[in-house]
């Protein structure tokens, strides 16, 4: 089943999203097949990350969140919020 998390950065942490970002996303691409997408949510100037969105694939919500529970930003108290919710993927999704 796949999940999808959609962090919120807290105001004011963007040089603690800067000083983790390699750790994240050493994590992420050690997760393998695992993340199905996985990108940052922009500034309405597109200039600045404000959050995350990522997508994962898990046997239930337990162990989504337990993936998510070990992202580095988490651990360095990047997020205001993590909303994880299981998610079907429609359109665009790649063949089974």
């Amino acid at each position: 089943m796949l999940f999808m998390a959609i962090c919120r950065d807290k105001a004011g942490h963007t040089g603690v999203r800067a000083a983790n970002r390699d750790t994240h996303l050493a994590w992420l691409k050690g997760l393998g097949d695992t993340v199905k997408i996985a990108g940052p949510f922009m500034d309405e100037a597109a200039t600045e990350m404000r959050g995350s969105l990522v997508v994962i694939e898990a046997e239930s919500l337990a162990a989504a969140t337990a993936i998510f529970d070990a992202d580095p930003y988490k651990a360095a108290g990047l997020f205001e919020s993590v909303e994880i919710r299981p998610w079907r993927w429609v359109v665009g999704a790649p063949a089974a």
